[in-house]
């Protein structure tokens, strides 16, 4: 009977011991799970091929680029005006810009200047083709959106037509002037739909260019806002042919924008 007793005091004991032991070590007892804080992440932008080439005056930065610059990069050259976008003929590249000497003039002259290689030209040779009128417009508008440009001038020569015409016929809204050098495409779209841009042009020709010059102005007339620059005896690529005729008229429209 004392045995059992002794027993039953132990047990009291004990049990006595593990509830002070569970109320003096709260870290022994679960702890509720915290509430975890969502994370936002954000989707990756759809990505856009294409090759860069530009000119500085202080050459922070290099002149060649494989995919688009980033705009801070891009506005670490001397105090820009507003920024300019080259395109290209058929056979040429944005390469033709820079032997030309366009890119470093106009960067002398305070413009952020950019020459593109086109899907399936230059170093974009790899690039996916753009075959549609639609994708030839979402094109540029990304082209412009990766280089953080708004609204720039358009240089625009020959084939270069194709993806330019949609695009300052679409969106006028993103382009501050537009510069067509005898471009391709001009029959595609109605005269009406030409009457009713604002964007100011200048309409580059070469005199001896009796097929696509001639052919191209019949429509590029009839925008509103625009300025004749004939250059008498240069043929198709006017501005290969007499360069400084070309850097002159373009410098002059440039500085009236």
């Amino acid at each position: 009977m004392g045995l059992g007793r002794h027993k039953l005091v132990v047990l009291v004991l004990l049990l006595s011991l593990s509830i002070l032991i569970y109320l003096l070590l709260p870290s022994a007892r679960p702890e509720p799970e915290e509430p975890r804080a969502e994370v936002a992440r954000a989707e990756p932008q759809d990505s856009v091929n294409f090759t860069v080439r530009t000119a500085t005056l202080t050459g922070d930065w290099p002149t060649f680029y494989r995919e688009a610059a980033p705009r801070s990069v891009l506005e670490g050259a001397a105090p820009e005006r507003f920024p300019v976008l080259l395109l290209h003929g058929r056979s040429f590249t944005s390469k033709t810009w820079e032997e030309l000497g366009t890119l470093q003039i106009l960067s002398e002259h305070g413009y952020r200047a950019t020459a593109i290689d086109l899907p399936g030209y230059g170093e974009s040779l790899q690039a996916q083709p753009v075959s549609s009128e639609r994708g030839r417009t979402e094109y540029l508008l990304r082209v412009m959106d990766a280089l953080g440009t708004r609204q720039p001038v358009v240089i625009s020569p020959s084939m270069s037509g194709l993806f330019s015409l949609p695009l300052l016929l679409q969106h006028p809204d993103r382009i501050r002037g537009f510069v067509p050098v005898a471009p391709v495409g001009t029959k595609s779209f109605k005269p009406q739909q030409f009457q009713t841009i604002q964007v100011p042009t200048l309409i580059v020709y070469g005199t001896e260019d009796t097929n696509l010059g001639s052919q191209s102005l019949e429509s590029l007339q009839r925008l509103p806002n625009h300025t004749l620059s004939p250059i008498k005896g240069a043929g198709h690529a006017c501005y290969m042919d007499r360069p400084e005729e070309f850097h002159t008229a373009l410098l002059m429209f440039l500085s009236k924008l």
